[in-house]
This record gives C-alpha cells, structure tokens and sequence, in this order.
C-alpha cells in the first residue's frame, strides 16, 4: 500500500521510545515530588559544609598561616648556621623551634614545611628514624625539595644500613630531575653506593651520565676519578 506523501510512517520502536522517555520523565517528576525535603536538606547539607570550608580556610587557617611563618623565621635562621638541635625545640627569643610549629599550628603550610626541617635536622643529629619519622610526613609541594625529599630519605635508609631502598630513592632522586645542581648529585650518591657494594658496572652508568650531560657540575671532576678507577 502507497505511503502518503507528507505524512511519513512512524515505526513501532520510536512509539515504545516516546512511551519510555514520556514514562522517565514522569518518574523523575514523581522523585522530585516525593522528595523534596530530602532533595532539601541535601542541598542545605552542603552549603553548610561549603561555609564550614571556607570559614576554617580563611577565617581559621589564614591567621594561623601567618603566625606561623612569622614564628618559624627564627627556627630557620639557626637552622641555616647548622645550629640543627635548637632549630628543633629552642631557636631563642622566646620563638617555636620546628617541633613546635608542628604541634602549635597543624593543618599549615608552614607546619607542613617544619616537618622538612625536622626530618633534615634529626637526619644531620644522627638520629635517623627520627628523620625518616618526619621526611614522610611532609608533602612536597614543590620540584625541588620534592626530589630533596627522596634524597635524603636515601641517606637516612643509607646510615641505618638498608643499602637497597637507599638506591629506590636515589635512583628516583636522580630520574626525578633535569635540575643541573640536584641531577648530578643525587647520580654521584648513586654511584658511590653502587661502588661500595661492588656493581662497578651500575655505578659506572651513573658517572658516564654526569661527565655526559653535567660537565659543569661540581661533581663532574669527582666522576671522572672514579672512573679513572674504574678503568673507564
């Protein structure tokens, strides 16, 4: 039988779609319906908790952030002439030491960046588990002492004698980075260790990598001995 022209047939399986997508929406209508206290307090819910957010971050944190940092500087300024047991617990004049900013102002950057401090303190007072301690629970939010982290991490495992994860984290200290002052000191770290345990082979790769793209680097005159020993 001849269709009629301007008015196109409609299959049975677009009429079972129209019914379904009629029939979704009419649920949808019915939930929304049914539900609006919940819907409600849901949406109450997280306003709330938006504002609670906002007020810690701003009102709370903000504050605390500056109190912080204006009480580290001391800590630091000691820390940097080496002077390691007073940067932790006594800097002077009456300011926090790095212990104390961690437990004075939790949830900070600062307090974050003190468990750095710490962790490199107690690394350079001998006091490795101390070290290792903190080192892993400071989050690095930069490159640098990101890969400064995993270093001394290295030297910590190093000095407690766990050779293996010593080399984990040198090797990614070193991978990590294209920096020309931490690249080739972290491969110099590599190499020494793999020389102290006998895989001259590994620690030669780690020396032709720094005489190859370090020439300028401190350890680059360093290299080229051990590899001269190395028969290299």
């Amino acid at each position: 039988m001849a269709q009629r022209k301007g008015k196109p047939s409609v299959a049975s399986d677009e009429i079972v779609d129209v019914v379904e997508v009629k029939g979704s929406q009419i649920s949808a209508k019915n939930f929304l319906d049914n539900n609006q206290k919940l819907i409600s307090y849901v949406i109450l819910g997280i306003a709330i908790l938006a504002a609670f957010y906002f007020a810690y971050k701003y009102l709370y944190i903000g504050p605390r952030e500056k109190d912080a940092l204006n009480s580290m500087y001391k800590a630091e300024e000691v820390f940097a002439k080496d002077s390691f047991a007073l940067a932790l617990e006594n800097p002077g004049g009456g300011f926090d030491g790095f212990l104390g900013i961690i437990d004075n102002y939790s949830g900070t950057k600062a307090a974050n960046l003190a468990h750095y401090y710490a962790g490199i303190s107690y690394l350079n007072l001998g006091k490795y588990e101390d070290a290792l301690s903190y080192l892993e629970d400071y989050s690095a939010k930069d490159d640098v002492t990101s890969i400064m982290k995993l270093g001394a991490l290295g030297d910590a495992h190093a000095e407690l004698g766990d050779k293996d994860k010593a080399l984990d984290y040198y090797k990614d200290a070193a991978n990590k980075s294209e920096n020309d002052l931490l690249a080739p000191y972290y491969l110099h770290k590599l190499a020494l260790l793999y020389y102290s345990q006998g895989k001259t082979k590994e620690a030669t790769e780690q020396l032709q990598k720094i005489k190859s793209k370090y020439p300028n680097s401190n350890e680059f005159k360093d290299a080229e001995k051990l590899l001269a020993r190395l028969g290299q």
